[in-house]
């Protein structure tokens, strides 16, 4: 939880959401206190699938509709899956209204050097775009 960052507390594992008498479950939902929103995270062990995206989209409709209050802001979903071609994530993901992220996860924690490099590659993509 450390690594999410500030003001995140754990609601639960496999939370359940039922629509119309068929049980659903969300893999792991946090909520922010500062953002005061919910963080529906959804782990997949395969490549990013258009699937995966309509899963998490139908979870973070439900909770917005039936799980927060007047105050909370729209609810976020992250997946983590073990791989993700871009050009598929920006067709599964993009046109949504809802905010999803889609990220590769590993296993550990890269070194310093690693994360450096990773920061760093990311930052070349991203200015390479700006211009787009």
């Amino acid at each position: 939880m450390l690594e999410l960052g500030r003001g995140f507390m754990f609601v639960g594992t496999q939370q359940r959401g039922t629509v119309n008498n068929t049980h659903y479950y969300v893999d792991m939902v946090f909520y922010n206190k500062i953002l005061h929103t919910y963080v529906l995270i959804e782990l997949k062990t395969t490549k990013l699938t258009p699937e995966a995206a309509g899963q998490i989209n139908m979870y973070l409709n439900y909770y917005a509709a039936e799980v927060n209050d007047p105050e909370d802001n729209p609810p976020i979903g992250i997946i983590l899956c073990t791989d993700k071609d871009s050009v598929a994530a920006e067709y599964a993901l993009g046109g949504l209204s809802n905010q999803i992220f889609a990220s590769r996860y590993v296993l550990y924690m890269p070194n310093k050097e690693q994360l450096i490099k990773q920061v760093e590659e990311v930052l070349k993509r991203w200015h390479s775009h700006e211009g787009d």
